[in-house]
């Protein structure tokens, strides 16, 4: 569930718009829908002679903070990136990263128009736009960095297999049916796997963090866990989305197309696969929220094992 942004303080506001100089304004403030660890609210300036003007505060929950991880430093940093090579991403503008400014640390960007695909009821259309998302991850993916952009950056190879870090079976996978197998295959698997050029990913790339306007998209959103490593860890993630909504050959499509972009043949796609599988183990009420869609992940995981024992 959602939770509740926590309220900004006039005081916060004024700020905000005082570093931005935008002294004398009204304003008004909108809850963006779709936060989940951070806390994000459209501010909409109004000063008398410019035309209105939209922005967004970012504001990150204390309570999903991984250790060791700037999540303000790493988005206003990919963000400058990401704009820097034409990726459709909000304009980054204010950098608060221990919540002097904001409250909370947080970041400020710039407001981008467009409106997700909602499935279920938009499920078929999210299936015809699988070619367009598959376009733009190949885009993302190419976008260059360096060894200090790796400083804000997560290191996905290790992030994406979380789960394992411990060396004991988390609660949460001994709990469901195939968990203690896949903690199995990827504490076996994932440092074995083959070598591949690391590339820039978002981590988190699902319909909820891409805007459309029309059949363009028109922004990719939330890169609070930007990253970079395998690229096939970012398709998998997307590709189980597809399988959930009941949409397999459209996540079929989407990996045909990728492939086509970037030439790449992602090798290690099945143990990616059976690791993005974990993430809706931590939560299943809040990921299978239609009775057709556990069903769905369960084949999701079968054909994933399937790939990659037929693979070794």
């Amino acid at each position: 569930m959602t939770e509740a942004a926590p309220h900004i303080t006039e005081q916060t506001i004024i700020r905000i718009m005082d570093v931005l100089d935008h002294t004398n304004a009204s304003y008004s403030v909108e809850p963006l829908p779709g936060s989940y660890s951070n806390f994000t609210q459209t501010l909409r300036i109004k000063q008398e002679g410019a035309e209105p003007r939209k922005i967004v505060v970012r504001r990150y929950n204390p309570k999903n903070y991984e250790e060791g991880h700037d999540k303000p430093a790493c988005e206003f940093h990919a963000l400058r990136l990401l704009r820097g090579h034409g990726i459709p991403a909000p304009p980054p503008l204010l950098l608060d990263t221990d919540g002097s400014l904001l409250g909370l640390p947080g970041i400020v960007t710039g407001f981008l128009p467009g409106s997700q695909i909602e499935p279920p009821t938009e499920a078929a259309r999210w299936g015809q736009m699988a070619a367009s998302n598959a376009r733009m991850l190949a885009r993302i993916h190419q976008t260059p960095f360096d060894d200090f952009d790796k400083r804000f950056l997560m290191d996905d190879d290790v992030e994406v297999a979380w789960f394992i870090k411990e060396g004991v079976i988390p609660h949460y996978m001994r709990e469901d049916p195939d968990g203690e197998m896949i903690w199995h295959l990827v504490n076996d698997h994932w440092h074995r796997r083959r070598l591949t050029v690391p590339r820039f990913q978002h981590t988190d790339y699902w319909s909820g963090n891409i805007l459309w306007l029309g059949d363009e998209i028109s922004a990719v959103v939330d890169w609070e866990e930007a990253g970079y490593g395998d690229p096939a860890c970012d398709v998998a993630y997307a590709r189980m989305e597809y399988f959930l909504e009941g949409l397999p050959e459209a996540a079929d499509t989407f990996l045909r197309v990728y492939k086509a972009e970037t030439g790449w043949q992602l090798p290690n796609l099945p143990i990616s696969e059976l690791a993005a599988c974990v993430r809706p183990m931590t939560d299943p009420a809040g990921w299978f929220t239609r009775p057709y869609m556990e069903e769905r992940y369960r084949q999701f995981i079968a054909d994933a094992k399937d790939k990659l024992l037929g693979d070794g």
